[in-house]
């Protein structure tokens, strides 16, 4: 108990080797901090006034009859020189550290009666509190300080005071630990936040490629050069090692450690290799999946300027123009144009109203075709808070809710109703075709209940198509992730290697009375430029030959004895030497001219019988009996000139094998070279003829009849 002077009896410890003890107690490291007390001497000045500023503005009020100890409501002054981005993620650490122990934190100083004790001023309760938690982590031990660091003079007098009690401030921390039955305070916290907090500590780094300024490979070569080595993931990996995301091309993934090594490389100085969480990737791939050549894109709530660049550069080699709303402010558009010109973005638009108040026909969003919501949620899939405020832009308030465990249902109730607003005026967009909302909440209540309503109660009565529920168009990389996209929806649960995120896509329904044609889409694509010297004629004429086809060829199919029958007769013809003349328009009509019987030389004459295909010996013994009469045995049109609206008749082709040595006898030893020439003549088998290089006819010659017998025909052992 206390007494008037302010002095602790500790009734529990018997010796004092126990209370030397006491200081050795700690709560466990805070994130991304591993050197011990030696290494880590404390934070300057300036980063204990920051982060007390920001834990005044995030600490959980109590109702007035609870209230144990005063804030003030005046922020305490900081110089603004010391707020670069690695001072400002250091407060933003302390301060949420401070925020999870708040309660410990307090019953330490009221147990251990610095309160009411001391006459302290209210406005520095925040930075007793902020100046407590690094302390216990110090071990209690005094911080060490150079000449050349500034010195706050509200700093110094907590400092001076927490040294003073720092005894009583390890007794009491022990006697928490105990009434508690716990390992460590550590245990003591919400498991949700046990959980977050050792998910951050595994979570690995994801960065997109700034293809504008640098592609992939060189990525690749750069990294290898400073000893980095592509692995297939770096889970439970302590060497330089990265691995390319399965979901999104151009995103690269780093284990934890190696975040202060590559902050220093030419390729995060230089925008080439952006940090940014997984979810925001993920959605702007989903964005790209859904755009043609010429579509516009309007982003709502975006958060960070990060996701606008990255939108920006998937869709450079488009002709797209995105539409940035909410920023109301134009103080910050010279810092945002300068931004986006370092990072190579030409195609951003920036719009200074907000998202609610925009109306759906305004004049400069007619063409926009895909509206990306990403709106403000409880972020409890965030494992690591403070980074993703800070890249993100999220309010401090998502600090609050997770050092709690997560929002109390009245303010989960809040932020759905405004989801579902936003979502369904993006809906009411006319020229919009799809809607992807993006969350990195786990509560239905924010995810698939705000999309379901929002599809459910949409206005039917506009003259366009409603919306629908499409489809991930993201690749699924794992059963798992199948089965949580079963009814449509992309979801990413917490883990150790990514944040949670759910994504849905909603597409309007296609209108049935407007049917597109490929030749609609072909004009579209010409008038487009983007089929030059490709002819669209071409199509169209065989889709009308087709069509000809279909109406005016008979319903009865050839047989495969009408198609012997033709091939007889143009092999007849061609071994009489008395080709057709190819025919042209119709002619005047000219009286018929006789045949001409002059037999060639070296053999007897012969009369020429076109009409009986069954004469010439190579024509098979079953079509020497065919009728004459069939109507598969019209004499073939074979012309060079076709009308569009006939068959196109297929052409006989002679195949030439290479050259093969006969064994010939010769009187004087010598073997003459001989070529062995093979004709395809009919689907039966080929009839091989043998005949001297100087004896094969030409195309318009006749056979030879007079050959030898051996040269006829030959065994084939090779087919």
């Amino acid at each position: 108990m206390f007494t008037a002077a302010g002095e602790l009896e500790f009734s529990n410890l018997a010796s004092a080797q126990d209370i030397s003890q006491l200081a050795a107690l700690e709560l466990p490291p805070r994130e991304n901090t591993c050197p011990s007390s030696s290494e880590k001497p404390g934070f300057p000045d300036p980063i204990y006034v920051m982060a007390a500023n920001i834990f005044q503005s995030i600490r959980i009020e109590r109702p007035p009859e609870k209230v144990l100890i005063k804030y003030g409501q005046e922020p305490l002054p900081s110089s603004s020189e010391s707020e670069d981005e690695a001072s400002q993620r250091t407060a933003y650490e302390l301060a949420f550290s401070a925020l999870k122990y708040q309660d410990i934190l307090e019953s330490i100083l009221i147990d251990s009666y610095i309160f009411p004790s001391t006459t302290i001023p209210d406005h520095l309760s925040s930075l007793i509190l902020v100046m407590l938690y690094d302390f216990q982590e110090r071990k209690f031990q005094p911080r060490l300080l150079s000449d050349s660091e500034d010195v706050i003079s509200e700093v110094e007098e907590v400092e001076n005071l927490l040294n003073s009690f720092k005894t009583k401030l390890a007794a009491s921390l022990a006697r928490y630990r105990i009434k508690h039955d716990a390992l460590s305070i550590y245990h003591i916290l919400p498991e949700t936040v046990r959980n977050q907090e050792l998910r951050a500590s595994t979570l690995p780094l994801y960065a997109w490629i700034n293809t504008c300024k640098i592609s992939p490979e060189e990525v690749y070569s750069n990294l290898r050069r400073k000893g980095y080595h592509k692995v297939q993931s770096v889970l439970h990996i302590d060497d330089k090692v990265f691995a390319v995301d399965k979901h999104c091309y151009d995103v690269l993934i780093f284990p934890s450690h190696l975040k202060n090594d590559l902050l220093s490389i030419d390729l995060v100085k230089d925008y080439k290799l952006v940090f940014q969480d997984k979810s925001r990737s993920l959605a702007v791939h989903s964005v790209k999946a859904l755009l043609n050549m010429d579509d516009d894109i309007l982003m709502v709530n975006t958060g960070s300027w990060y996701t606008v660049a990255h939108m920006s550069i998937l869709t450079n080699n488009n002709t797209s123009k995105i539409f940035v709303c909410g920023v109301e402010s134009h103080n910050k558009d010279p810092d945002l144009k300068n931004l986006f010109t370092k990072m190579g973005c030409k195609n951003i638009e920036i719009l200074h109203e907000i998202f609610i108040n925009i109306e759906s026909k305004d004049h400069r969003l007619q063409k926009v075709k895909v509206i990306l919501l990403l709106p403000r949620c409880s972020g409890l899939g965030v494992s690591n808070p403070v980074e993703f405020i800070l890249n993100e832009h999220e309010g401090t308030d998502l600090l609050k809710d997770l050092s709690q465990g997560g929002p109390s249902a009245d303010k989960l109730h809040v932020l759905a109703q405004q989801q579902y607003k936003q979502l369904t005026h993006a809906m009411k967009f006319t020229k919009a075709q799809a809607v992807v909302y993006c969350t990195c909440s786990v509560y239905s209540e924010e995810n698939e209940s705000v999309v379901k309503q929002a599809l459910e109660f949409q206005d039917h009565g506009t003259k366009v198509q409603p919306y629908r529920l499409s489809p991930p168009v993201l690749p699924l990389c794992s059963l798992k992730e199948i089965h949580l996209s079963s009814d449509k929806f992309f979801r990413m649960e917490p883990s150790e290697v990514t944040n949670g995120c759910f994504l849905s896509i909603l597409t309007r329904e296609r209108d049935p009375s407007e049917t597109v044609s490929v030749k609609d889409v072909l004009a579209r694509a010409a008038a487009k430029g983007l089929l030059d010297g490709i002819e669209l004629s071409k199509s169209s004429k065989r889709e009308k030959k087709k069509k000809r086809s279909k109406t005016s060829l008979p319903k009865a199919v050839m047989n495969d004895s009408c198609i012997q029958v033709r091939i007889a007769e143009f092999l007849n013809r061609e071994m009489q030497g008395n080709p057709i003349a190819p025919e042209t328009s119709p002619p005047p009509p000219k009286p018929a001219l006789p045949q001409k019987s002059t037999p060639p030389a070296g053999g007897p004459p012969q009369a020429r019988k076109p009409t009986k295909p069954g004469a010439h010996p190579l024509v098979p013994m079953y079509l020497k009996n065919a009728s004459p009469s069939r109507p598969c045995e019209r004499p073939p049109q074979f012309s060079r000139p076709r009308p569009e609206d006939k068959m196109v008749a297929l052409k006989p082709v002679e195949i030439l094998l290479p050259p093969v040595m006969l064994p010939f006898s010769s009187p004087s030893g010598i073997r003459p070279t001989q070529h062995c020439c093979y004709r395809w003549v009919a689907p039966r088998p080929l009839v091989t003829t043998c005949l001297p290089a100087a004896a094969i006819p030409r195309r318009r010659d006749k056979p030879k009849e007079n050959l030898p017998s051996s040269l006829l025909r030959r065994s084939r052992p090779w087919l």
